[in-house]
């Protein structure tokens, strides 16, 4: 994959992110901020913890911070995939997005 491929794929991927936390905010209760800043997008929960997603550009990577631990993906398969083979990213935002509302949320690309 190229720098310029990683890139707009990356973009995608984040502006899918904030577009979900705008449908969720609509269509529930649920108060999910989310802020980006360059290519890192923060969410924060009415609890006040956070996930941070951001881009390793060197290394065409998409990193995922939450409470659960840090994850690494790369695009492979036509997903954004877990270097260490656990699972899609959306899945795993929408998992830990989960435990740290206390509550059903859904990510999805």
């Amino acid at each position: 994959m190229t720098d310029s491929e990683f890139l707009d794929r990356a973009e995608i991927l984040l502006k899918t992110i904030e577009a979900a936390c705008d449908r969720i905010n609509d269509e529930t209760d649920a108060d999910v901020d989310n802020q980006r800043v360059g290519s890192m997008v923060t969410l924060t929960f009415s609890n006040g913890s956070q996930i941070i997603i951001n881009l390793q550009k060197p290394l065409h990577e998409v990193w995922m911070a939450a409470k659960s631990g840090g994850y690494h993906y790369r695009w492979a398969d036509s997903q954004w995939q877990d270097t260490k083979g656990q699972g899609e990213f959306f899945a795993e935002l929408t998992r830990n997005a989960c435990a740290q509302a206390g509550r059903e949320l859904h990510f999805f690309a």
